[in-house]
């Protein structure tokens, strides 16, 4: 279905109430004390023992004595939490005999698995950084980047060092979108039958290895740092695809690193959306001088204007946040128009678009040379 559910006119209205405009706004403003005080709720084991309860509830009393958490911040937890709706009293609740149980926030919260990795995300690899957001935007730099050594450039750069917590969360984010819509791009990437491709951006080998997996004849070729290519080599060989998997070690964007030619595709997961537009472009013109004529460029992105529900674009616009204050401080996710424009700026025409690949919403973009 191309047709995203989630309408761009929805940007256009401001219907709501007053009264209500000035509770989100109070969210805003309290937004990351509210976001801590989820944080604690889940790491001190609170919201999991609300859950357990079920819907007869729990008092503060039996939370504190099962947690072993004080009283004072059992109270002050679940009293904000409520107020975020995350937690609500149950039916027969009275001020003598409060009891809280899980709302439906919260269950999202603590079950929902895009929630949960959106969630660890923030915490673990933007939440610190996320105080220099207007000195990287004002400075083009992602200066919230230094919360994890002051030697890095860009956050790929500090993948492979980063404390182990952090690193997962990393990879778990990066993963949990792009991995969902694998199942469904792999036959169109092999409805042509090819041979050979290169995985630029190919990070932990995970989508070279379901295309061996898939194919038992196809040999990839992964473009992507010396870090990240190291990680790959040894995921490769736990599969056993180290015949088949080979790799193409430097930075895509130094005039140095050259890429394989004439492959039969050229595959980008989740790349493009870490380079700004002009770079996006850059990019394109390397990989025009490598391609032939028949040579495919798959490029597989979530576009926020191509969502199907407001929480995903949602979560698209505050990512591209994370681009500018701990990734790179140029890029964003991008809405389908600006990156076609700049990857046909690169040499190349857009062939065809497969729109609301997977569960969240990816497109599926697949160019040839103009």
């Amino acid at each position: 279905m191309d047709k995203a559910y989630f309408s761009y006119e929805n940007f256009k209205k401001d219907d709501i109430r007053g009264v209500d405009a000035k509770f989100e706004a109070q969210k805003i403003a309290f937004a990351p004390l509210a976001f801590q005080a989820v944080n604690s709720l889940l790491e001190l084991g609170i919201m999991k023992i609300i859950e357990d309860s079920g819907d007869s509830g729990i008092t503060a009393a039996e939370i504190a004595e099962k947690s072993g958490v004080s009283l004072y911040g059992i109270s002050v937890l679940c009293e904000m939490a409520l107020g975020m709706n995350v937690l609500k009293l149950s039916a027969d609740s009275d001020e003598a005999n409060e009891k809280f149980v899980l709302g439906k926030i919260g269950w999202m919260l603590l079950e929902d698995d895009l929630t949960r990795v959106n969630f660890r995300f923030t915490n673990d690899i933007c939440f610190q950084g996320s105080f220099d957001l207007e000195k990287s935007v004002k400075n083009g730099k992602p200066e919230g980047l230094k919360v994890f050594g002051d030697k890095w450039v860009t956050v790929y750069e500090a993948l492979s060092t980063l404390p182990e917590k952090a690193k997962k969360s990393w990879f778990d984010f990066d993963h949990f979108y792009s991995d969902i819509a694998f199942p469904e791009a792999l036959p169109i990437v092999f409805a042509d039958n090819p041979k050979t491709i290169v995985d630029i951006g190919g990070n932990t080998a995970k989508w070279s290895i379901a295309c061996c997996k898939y194919d038992k004849n196809v040999k990839m070729i992964i473009a992507d740092l010396p870090g990240q290519t190291k990680v790959a080599a040894e995921n490769a060989k736990k599969e056993g695809f180290a015949d088949r998997i080979s790799y193409c070690e430097g930075n895509i964007l130094h005039e140095s690193t050259k890429l394989p030619e004439n492959a039969d595709a050229f595959w980008m997961s989740q790349f493009l959306d870490c380079f700004s537009l002009h770079q996006i472009t850059k990019i394109m013109k390397k990989i025009y001088v490598a391609a032939n004529e028949k040579t495919k460029v798959y490029v597989l992105e979530p576009l926020w204007d191509k969502q199907r529900f407001q929480a995903a674009a949602y979560s698209l616009q505050a990512t591209s946040l994370y681009f500018t204050c701990i990734a790179n401080g140029n890029s964003k996710m991008y809405r389908f128009k600006e990156l076609c424009d700049a990857i046909c700026e690169g040499g190349f025409k857009l062939d065809c678009a497969h729109h609301n690949i997977g569960s969240n919403s990816y497109s599926l973009l697949v160019f040839k040379k103009a």
